[in-house]
């Protein structure tokens, strides 16, 4: 169902509105920018974080060729690092993400936002330095919790910033499309550290692009350290406390009679989305390296390697890393038609809010082609990794599902504040984005990763058994979708 008239066309902000929009887009950017770090870098990290591992097992007596394989891609600890690297901070962020959305009800959204965006640059700086595994995935814990707590906080106080349906619709779709900004820039940064990592400073010894690509997470706390001092509350809910009529949040309440529908059903389809685009979209870097186009431009670049070297030695980890980096380069500008997809679907989703009336018909627009789309491009990846020429055709359907995804990412920032109180707001947000999103959603990179498990690694069965987990994924949240909740156009009522 549509609306037959047009919305106004009126998007005046006084200079404060444009100040929140400014550091709510560097927030949403910098979410996308964190949890899009982890694809680019986790097989460079795992060779570098390793090593250690590699020669206890050898010094206690296992062969160091099986040594080696173990930790190897497709080896059973490098599958069972990766998973505990894609999946724990993702429950750490839920769990504690889940708590920061009742703080964020309880002592404010911009504190609350403030705060989240402060931890998780500061924990991303703090995982370029690391010196083990275990480390690392400390660092990424602290920087999956403040990015599933920035996210509540920005929304909610985004919602209740802007109370006009029409400024709120554009406002929240329009600074959530830089998310996919944030994912170009994650890509850009990772390419530019392989290209200056040798000009930058030694860390642990060493000039490796994947601690740059980590510490360049610091970026969005220098402007909010700027800007925070301008930034107001939301109104409403400063009114409320000061009156003393601030309703207590209580996660219980979620499952009221009157919310129970809303709280279980936003939170399936929520992590549907997610479903697809951790159970599939992001295991291409797993998945690219196995292409014979991109296997042939990694050995274009080590025989120029040799080449530039004459008469002299090239040792086995000279070719490794010349390898290495032109498929990382690779990777990196597939996944960018990936994020530009993704932009254009959070810029379609932004327009499409303000005409669509009904909200699931506005996720059905992206929910029921990406159902086909995702699951017919991996299993396509999965038949065609040996087919030369066809890199290309991959690159435009990964725009396309790119699209389709990241576009329901958006809705969610627009759907959720309209059906749950605003005492309630920030709880029923955090529960359904990071229960849904970043639990059961993320756990599709579990699956997948799990699934295609052999040795040697297969990047072929990762294409497909993340084709079979994004799609099992799609189709139950198409499914779920029949009983979302329509939304009271004004929101739910306090």
């Amino acid at each position: 169902m549509s609306d037959t008239s047009a919305p106004p066309a009126s998007f005046k902000l006084t200079s404060t509105q444009w100040l929140i929009c400014v550091i709510a887009s560097i927030g949403f950017a910098f979410d996308i920018y964190e949890l899009l770090m982890l694809p680019l870098i986790v097989k460079p990290a795992l060779a570098t974080l390793s090593t250690q591992l590699v020669e206890q097992l050898v010094a206690g007596g296992m062969e160091k060729a099986d040594a080696v394989a173990l930790w190897s891609p497709g080896g059973k600890e490098y599958i069972r690092w990766a998973r505990t690297l894609f999946f724990v901070p993702a429950l750490a962020g839920g769990v504690f993400g889940l708590i920061g959305g009742y703080l964020t009800d309880r002592l404010g959204r911009r504190r609350v936002l403030t705060f989240s965006i402060l931890l998780y640059a500061g924990s991303a700086f703090a995982a370029g330095f690391a010196t083990s595994l275990s480390y690392l995935l400390v660092m990424r814990c602290l920087v999956f919790i403040g990015v599933c707590v920035e996210f509540v906080a920005a929304v909610a106080w985004l919602a209740e910033l802007f109370p006009d349906p029409h400024q709120r619709e554009k406002v929240l779709g329009y600074t959530q499309a830089f998310s996919s900004i944030g994912g170009l820039l994650v890509a850009l940064a990772n390419k530019g550290a392989i290209a200056w990592a040798a000009l930058l400073p030694a860390i642990q010894g060493g000039h490796e692009p994947w601690r740059y690509t980590l510490i360049s997470g610091l970026l969005p706390a220098i402007p909010l350290i700027l800007i925070r001092p301008f930034l107001p509350e939301s109104p409403v809910w400063q009114k409320k406390r000061e009156s003393g009529t601030l309703k207590r949040a209580s996660i219980m309440q979620l499952f009221s009679p009157e919310l129970r529908r809303a709280t279980i059903f936003t939170t399936l389809v929520f992590a549907s989305s997610y479903g697809i685009a951790f159970g599939a979209l992001q295991q291409l870097p797993q998945i690219l390296p196995g292409h014979v186009d991109v296997k042939a431009v990694a050995e274009k670049a080590q025989a120029k390697v040799k080449e530039a070297a004459g008469e002299k030695p090239v040792t086995p980890r000279e070719l490794k890393l010349a390898g290495a980096g032109a498929t990382e380069n690779i990777v990196a500008n597939v996944q960018s038609y990936q994020e530009i997809g993704g932009m254009v679907g959070r810029i379609l989703l932004a327009v499409l809010a303000l005409y669509v009336v009904s909200r699931r018909t506005l996720l059905r627009i992206f929910q029921i082609p990406s159902l086909v789309m995702i699951t017919g491009l991996f299993w396509y990846i999965s038949t065609h990794l040996n087919e030369a020429g066809s890199l290309g055709g991959i690159q435009v359907a990964v725009f396309v599902a790119g699209l389709l995804t990241v576009a329901q990412f958006s809705f969610w920032g627009n759907y959720i504040p309209l059906v749950f109180p605003m005492h309630l707001r920030g709880t029923g947000e955090s529960f359904a984005a990071n229960i849904g999103g970043r639990v059961i959603g993320t756990a599709a990179a579990f699956l997948t990763i799990t699934l295609s498990e052999s040795k040697p690694p297969d990047p072929a069965k990762i294409a497909l058994m993340g084709a079979y987990v994004a799609g099992a994924y799609a189709l139950i949240g198409t499914i779920l979708t029949q009983w979302l909740p329509e939304p009271p156009k004004e929101g739910m009522a306090d």
